[in-house]
């Protein structure tokens, strides 16, 4: 987690209505289930004038977007950068979360187990951390998963030209989502085979 100290003042809430959203403003860098002691740089949602009763909404540069109440005593508030302000403790990243899926082949509780003990072995215990837990049964079949347009053109053969290949496992595909325009295909998986000519 890198963070760096920034001069800010407190904004109360008549101060953030005067703001629009290219204005730069900190926020609490607290997520949910994440307490973090310090700010993350952010945006208004839309202009401050905007917004009624004293609530604005603002949208870190991390994608999460806020309720703030300025005025509220029991919040950290809406910041502002401002050499005659104070100091605070800012955000700048925090490492990538990744939610991952592992197949393991003849799988129980004692090798789930290894897994996990290695992995925090490897990255450090307060890295690795068990956000959910599944176990699903991966039968041993194989499928083509395609990505395609959803108004794709058709070729004279009646295949789509652009399409490409993301995998060949099919309990996978619930864990993807199909990119913006884009749908997935599922066909039955066929083995590549080079019929090349060889000497």
């Amino acid at each position: 987690m890198n963070t760096e100290k920034v001069t800010a003042r407190r904004l109360t809430a008549q101060e953030v209505a005067e703001l629009g959203p290219q204005d730069g403003i900190f926020v609490s860098a607290e997520t949910e289930g994440l307490p973090l002691d310090c700010y993350a740089p952010a945006n208004l949602s839309r202009p401050g004038k905007s917004f009624e009763g004293g609530s604005f909404t603002a949208r870190t540069i991390f994608g999460d977007e806020i309720q703030l109440l300025p005025d509220n005593a029991e919040e950290r508030g809406i910041w502002i950068a401002d050499a005659a302000g104070e100091e605070i403790e800012v955000l700048q990243s925090a490492g990538i979360l990744l939610n991952l899926a592992l197949f393991v082949p003849g799988g129980d509780k004692e090798s789930l187990d290894s897994l996990y003990t290695a992995a925090r072995e490897a990255f450090g215990a307060g890295i690795v951390q068990r956000w959910s837990e599944e176990v699903v049964a991966v039968p041993e079949v194989k499928v083509d998963l395609f990505e395609e347009p959803i108004r794709g053109r058709k070729s004279p053969n009646g295949q789509n030209r652009d399409r490409r290949a993301l995998d060949i496992y099919p309990t996978r595909v619930r864990f993807l989502e199909p990119s913006d325009g884009w749908k997935f295909v599922v066909e039955p998986h066929e083995e590549v085979v080079d019929d090349t000519p060889t000497i």
